[in-house]
């Protein structure tokens, strides 16, 4: 190899932890759904975006196209910052208001839905990137019908658990609350807010108190199946997630700044198995009585606000000690060439 290309190869060299850089700093964003109880997104993922069965995931796939649900982690708003109530539209609750995602704002009586029953429930959201935040789950109030349009003010006042850097348990947020007593067809709201940026995620879980006799005369809905471990890995190589896997702040889709705000009444807030038993890997903490949120500070998980400095520090060194090499190359081939 003759130097100028010892040092052509050098100089790539030195490029090449700068690009890493990028990329650390890039994975360490969040994602994740919930799968116990099932979201709308998971469920339609794992019927599979390109011949789902069901009826409400064809007609949410015709709505919105495949890509969405490649993309069924990335339900977000990037700026949201605790606004929630705020900024995302009343009827477009589930997709965060953004336009990819709506065709999970549907109003029909038959998505693909989990069994619950009120009391004691080992709650799991699949967090494929990790970071620290708070979890709010609201439950519908009763009377709720999803024929609707979903609004703010169809959810319970104030959530029924709020759980701060649950464990991660094989890929899951695990957290254990108290549902209260529901009967029928309700929803599961969940919002996510990360504590180390303004970034949130949101989900809609259709859900089944007792016996889903059908609303209005309809048949009873399919049970939902969240996405198996190799569907997520199978599914990860289509996704095409905007912004290094940060979700999808494109404002053309409506998802860093909804269309339009809320109108906020009154100041009202907004996987198939597990079932009701206490799973062995649960949170080792009593519920909450009373229908009261569960309100805990948990075992920290994921990376920190320092992850992306750390690695661009190593990612430095290693640049400075390519590029001494490199000028050493250089010095070399210009005395060679005397």
């Amino acid at each position: 190899m003759t130097a100028h290309r010892k040092a052509a190869t050098v100089a790539a060299l030195a490029m090449a932890p700068l690009a890493l850089t990028g990329l650390a700093a890039g994975t360490a964003a969040a994602h994740g759904s919930m799968t116990d109880p099932v979201s709308r997104v998971s469920a339609c993922y794992a019927e599979g975006p390109e011949s789902p069965r069901s009826a409400a995931c064809k007609a949410a796939v015709a709505a919105s196209g495949t890509q969405a649900f490649y993309d069924w982690n990335a339900v977000n708003i990037a700026n949201a910052a605790g606004r929630s109530k705020q900024i995302i539209p009343d009827g477009r609750l589930c997709s965060a208001g953004n336009d990819k995602y709506k065709g999970l704002d549907l109003a029909r009586a038959d998505w693909p839905s989990t069994k619950l029953t009120a009391g004691y429930h080992t709650f799991r959201y699949k967090g494929t990137a990790p970071h620290k935040g708070t979890f709010e789950l609201y439950v519908t109030k009763d009377g709720y019908d999803p024929r609707k349009p979903l609004k703010w003010s169809d959810l319970e006042p104030t959530p029924f658990a709020k759980v701060t850097d649950p464990p991660m348990r094989n890929g899951d947020y695990v957290f254990d609350a108290t549902l209260p007593a529901k009967s029928g067809r309700h929803l599961v709201y969940s919002v996510w807010q990360r504590s180390d940026s303004p970034e949130a995620f949101y989900t809609c879980s259709d859900v089944v108190f007792g016996k889903d006799s059908g609303v209005g005369g309809s048949a009873p809905a399919p049970t939902a199946s969240a996405p198996t471990q190799r569907q997520v890995e199978a599914g990860a190589a289509k996704s095409t997630v905007e912004h290094h896997g940060h979700g999808d702040d494109d404002a053309g889709t409506g998802a860093g700044a909804p269309a339009r705000p809320a109108a906020v009444k009154g100041e009202q807030s907004p996987g198939q198995g597990g079932g009701n038993q206490p799973q062995t890997d649960s949170v080792a903490a009593a519920p909450a009585g009373n229908g009261a949120p569960r309100t805990e500070n948990l075992a920290e998980t994921g990376g920190s606000a320092t992850t992306p400095y750390l690695a661009f520090g190593g990612a430095a060194a290693l640049a400075a000690g390519a590029a001494f090499l490199f000028l050493t190359v250089r010095r070399k081939a210009a005395a060679g060439g005397r």
